[in-house]
């Protein structure tokens, strides 16, 4: 597998990359467990959140006061808007992490790009925090293509995560292109599309194909490590069966679709927009009784309340018609249970 240098920063991973969100499902004996292979098998760069619930906390417990610190990489993030509120999730990040410093510290979901003298004291606090020794890295995370844009653009920024998959479209590629002629570090968040890409292996091919792309798994089974590992020994190449396969997987999901960001929650009927609204697609595609169980029955039921106040349209970074995606979504779901449907 080869190994990806993160632009600027200096930093050499190999092109597989440990995404702890999913961790947070699992008790923290299990999650332990799972970095600990993880990094034992070749992983050393390992993602997470100030969000993330308790997945800093089980980082903590794995790696915690190791003598091998310098030879793998812990990113995280704040989705604060103010230097208080930076300066105090950091604090906390480092002491969930058991951890003197941050390699990549991530403004979460930016909707702009902060700079210096901007009025919000932002980027100061980061630099601040730089120069005290506590990140060594700033960088952003983002889900709209302007701002991804201007971050790179602007020289502030060491590293871009964005959503990167092969179902990605040209404006992502082009940023792709962007972040090497800025020598900014592009790490992939959602290489499975949120759950829609279900073939690992053409996952794989398809980032292998770039030599500036780090993509982050979310992992949460032992299986699923044990194959994103299987691939650091052998990573699988861009076949012509592969190729095949994702040129029709684009064509069945060309069009408008929901990724599941988040970005236009939350409603105020409280509809989980970001499951509701690709309901269709995670039953054909990752298909499970539980998506058909009582809980989620009640929150499609949810979407009849829908007021198209169109909050969610205007925050989507996709541009996609919301409230059309969830009555879509909802009058295909009942014909589900009404067994006029049949998934497998």
């Amino acid at each position: 597998m080869k190994q990806i240098t993160l632009g600027k920063t200096g930093i050499k991973t190999p092109q597989n990359a440990f995404g702890a969100l999913p961790i947070q499902r699992r008790d923290k004996e299990q999650a332990v467990r799972l970095l600990r292979l993880a990094l034992d098998g070749g992983m050393t760069y390992f993602d997470t959140a100030r969000a993330y619930s308790d997945s800093e906390e089980k980082i903590g417990a794995a790696f915690g006061g190791s003598s091998a610190r310098e030879e793998f990489y812990i990113a995280t993030k704040t989705a604060s808007k103010t230097p208080e509120g930076i300066q105090n999730d950091l604090d906390t990040s480092l002491k969930l992490l058991q951890t003197d410093y941050i390699d990549i510290y991530q403004l979460h979901m930016a909707t702009q790009c902060y700079r210096e003298g901007d009025g919000t004291g932002v980027y100061e606090c980061l630099l601040e925090a730089k120069r005290q020794g506590k990140i060594r890295h700033i960088a952003v995370t983002a889900h709209m293509l302007g701002v991804a844009r201007e971050c790179v653009e602007s020289g502030l920024y060491e590293t871009l995560q964005f959503p990167f998959s092969y179902l990605s479209g040209e404006q992502e590629l082009e940023l792709v292109d962007l972040c090497r002629t800025h020598n900014v570090g592009f790490i992939a968040m959602k290489g499975m599309a949120g759950g829609l890409i279900t073939r690992s292996e053409a996952a794989m091919a398809f980032m292998d194909q770039f030599d500036n792309v780090l993509p982050i798994w979310g992992i949460q089974h032992e299986s699923e490590l044990n194959e994103w590992l299987s691939y650091i020994k052998e990573t699988p190449a861009m076949t012509d069966d592969l190729r095949s396969f994702i040129e029709k997987e684009q064509d069945e999901l060309a069009g408008e679709f929901c990724r599941g960001c988040g970005y236009c929650m939350p409603c105020p009927m409280g509809i989980l927009i970001n499951n509701c609204a690709r309901m269709s697609l995670l039953l054909r595609r990752a298909p499970s009784k539980a998506w058909l169980s009582e809980y989620w029955q009640g929150e499609m039921k949810k979407i009849e309340t829908c007021m198209h106040c169109r909050q969610c349209t205007a925050k989507c970074p996709y541009g996609l018609n919301t409230p059309a995606l969830l009555e879509k979504n909802y009058e295909d779901y009942k014909k589900v249970l009404a067994g006029e449907v049949t998934v497998q």
